[in-house]
């Protein structure tokens, strides 16, 4: 019975502000370069009007607009069925194809020599019609070559959009590493290496970042997976392994049962929606690895079962356990290619790990979501102590928390962050207590302080809205996630131990 109501109630609701739908963040723009839009922080947004009269609610904004993130099949067709005009066009083209490699032209030289000469001093004569200048064409067949010269030197390997680039490096690959960082992973080694890890010591180093080497069995120790007892962990490893795979014996052919068939549909759909244009996730393999994680917790977790946004949360656990094994781009890596047991292992501690992240928020996917609702008021009380003019614009403008804050509660900001930032935030958010619980509501909060003069800038109802769900973070890296987490650790001295800040 309760399981129905569950079922009715986000039938009945799927279109309240706040619940769960397929979107578009930092992970997830629209696919179409014609359609992404990314932002320099200092420069304003620009947003049309779709109608001459403002949306004065959600209600009507949504009942009027069709957002960014959800245009058609179709739609998207057309556009790329448009036959492209001028110089503009082509150098749009040759931009998409630079990043592109299956459309990259197999002679750039060759198509760059072949485009028509400019002519000098004279306008030019198309079917009765006056054309370009030919200084206007001199600058266009410059910029044609010069973006062509540039395609020449990109590297071989396929190119990997920004937005999905999972390494916090620059495609020429990683730089070699500082003497502070070595010293860094020094230190990671001998707490690791230890009779008896000092769990309070390796936070304290966690909390700026992890490196790269370390980060699977720091994320294993810091999660509660493992023992701080070194001699213990090889026994523990194996025992929790096996019993993973002793719940995909025992209920993973339940998935096709009357009772669990709705779950296993849910999750079968939203597999493919987590991080898109990241190729590795597109592959059989770790989408059927991701499909007996989900559906495993789910049918062991009957109080809240499966939840859209959930599916997000195995991402940064199975990459940083398949990065232990992988030296090249993670971004690319086959992964059937693997030995059979090391895909099973990493199975294995992607979803044990998932577990104990969940265990310390599960009220934010039981009936009716609670623990959102109680984040999101939180953050709303906390932003009107931090920067009242924000507040009052909101207010001014009827934005509601709940129309863009859910989102970042529901899955951590994902949506927002490119997912190697994910990783660098959950450095951190291991290291602290209760980090994904608590610290997570200063972050949320400094992050809307980020784009303060941005938000304060916007002067109606949509455009606001837009702005707040699609931040321009593609070009995000370690050191803009460092100087957030800064501030949200200022946020929470401040305020987390003075529970008057928080009253009006």
């Amino acid at each position: 019975m309760a399981t129905d109501n569950r079922i009715n109630f986000w039938r009945r609701n799927a279109k309240v502000p706040g619940s769960v739908q397929p979107v578009y963040g930092a992970q997830h723009p629209p696919l179409d370069p014609c359609l992404r839009r990314t932002f320099p922080k200092d420069s304003k947004p620009k947003y049309n009007n779709i109608g001459s009269k403002k949306a004065c609610s959600f209600h009507e904004f949504a009942s009027s607009t069709d957002d960014a993130w959800d245009i058609d099949d179709e739609e998207d067709e057309e556009l790329r069925r448009t036959p492209p005009s001028g110089p503009v066009s082509i150098q749009a083209s040759l931009l998409h194809q630079a990043g592109d490699p299956e459309r990259r032209p197999t002679h750039p030289r060759t198509e760059a020599q072949s485009l028509p000469p400019p002519h000098e001093d004279a306008a030019e004569h198309v079917n009765g019609r006056v054309g370009k200048s030919s200084s206007d064409a001199d600058l266009s067949t410059s910029s044609v070559r010069s973006s062509l010269q540039k395609q020449q030197s990109l590297p071989v390997r396929p190119i990997i959009p920004l937005v999905a680039r999972i390494s916090d490096q620059n495609a020429s690959g990683a730089p070699p590493m500082t003497v502070r960082e070595k010293t860094r992973l020094d230190k990671f080694k001998q707490l690791l290496a230890s009779p008896n890890t000092d769990l309070e010591e390796l936070r304290k180093h966690s909390w700026s970042g992890i490196p790269r080497e370390v980060r699977p069995i720091t994320w294993r120790l810091l999660s509660g997976y493992l023992p701080a007892n070194r001699e213990r962990r090889e026994l523990v490893l194996q025992r929790k392994r096996e019993e993973y795979f002793g719940f995909i014996e025992q209920y993973y052919h339940s998935r096709t049962d009357e009772n669990y068939k709705d779950t296993y549909r849910q999750i079968h759909i939203d597999i493919p929606r987590t991080n898109p244009l990241i190729p590795l996730f597109q592959q059989p393999a770790v989408q059927e690895v991701f499909e007996r994680i989900l559906f495993i917790w789910a049918i062991r977790h009957p109080a809240s079962g499966y939840v859209q946004g959930i599916n997000d949360l195995v991402t940064p656990f199975f990459v940083a356990f398949l990065s232990e094994f992988v030296t090249e781009d993670v971004e690319n890596f086959e992964v059937a290619a693997l030995p059979q047991e090391t895909q099973r292992n990493i199975e294995a501690d992607s979803f044990w790990c998932m577990s104990k992240l969940l265990d310390g928020i599960q009220d934010n996917y039981t009936f009716a979501q609670p623990g959102i609702q109680n984040k999101v008021k939180a953050l709303e009380e906390l932003v009107s102590r931090i920067d009242a003019d924000i507040h009052s614009h909101f207010k001014k403008y009827e934005v509601e928390y709940l129309q863009f804050a859910f989102r970042w509660m529901n899955n951590l900001l994902m949506r927002e962050l490119p997912l190697r930032c994910t990783i660098r935030l959950w450095d951190t958010y291991q290291a602290e207590t209760d980090g994904f619980s608590h610290f997570h509501l200063y972050v949320c909060a400094a992050f809307l302080m980020e784009w303060r003069k941005e938000i304060l800038s916007m002067l109606d109802f949509q455009s606001l809205l837009m702005l707040l769900q699609n931040l321009p973070t593609i070009h995000w890296g370690n050191e803009e996630v460092g100087l957030l987490l800064a501030e949200a650790y200022r946020l929470k001295y401040m305020f987390a131990d003075a529970p008057s800040h928080y009253k009006r």
